[in-house]
């Protein structure tokens, strides 16, 4: 555990958004990965393109791109930025019965993109599983984290 204090608190331990007003612009990307586990036949359907409701991989990467883009209306305390680029890439695994979805967020900002970048592989994989449900409630999701962000005043980080 770190002793940095938590930046969405003021000094009374009231929420609020972070002031980046003296941040410096400068060239962000972060990029965020999960996966979705499923019956080796909800693998087939997707992997096939035969789900009933359509093209899954493909609407699950435009729900993604949408989710980024919409960050700050579903997170209280995130700026609203302008994206200058979103990508979102689905794996299918056979082996694990798994789909990997991996997002990479940039921007020329004030603040860092991570909270987009979980946010769309959180939609991308939310999205596969409504599309699939009719025939696999059992999907499950995880290992839903940041990969890599570079950018900014505390320099680049990348997971272990």
């Amino acid at each position: 555990m770190t002793s940095a204090h938590l930046t969405h608190f003021d000094a009374q331990g009231q929420a609020h958004m972070v002031d980046v007003a003296a941040k410096a612009v400068t060239h962000r990307v972060a990029r965020a990965a999960g996966h979705i586990e499923m019956l080796p036949a909800t693998l087939a359907m997707i992997s096939g393109g035969t789900a009933k409701k359509g093209d899954v991989l493909g609407i699950a990467r435009i729900a993604a791109i949408q989710a980024a883009k919409r960050t700050s209306d579903l997170i209280p305390l995130c700026h609203p930025l302008p994206l200058t680029r979103v990508t979102v890439d689905f794996e299918i695994d056979a082996a694990t019965n798994r789909v990997s979805c991996m997002a990479q967020v940039e921007t020329l900002g004030q603040t860092g993109v991570e909270m987009e970048a979980l946010t769309a592989v959180q939609i991308g994989l939310l999205t596969i599983y409504d599309m699939c449900k009719a025939v696999d409630r059992g999907m499950v999701m995880g290992a839903i984290r940041v990969l890599e962000k570079k950018g900014g005043k505390s320099g680049d980080w990348s997971a272990a």
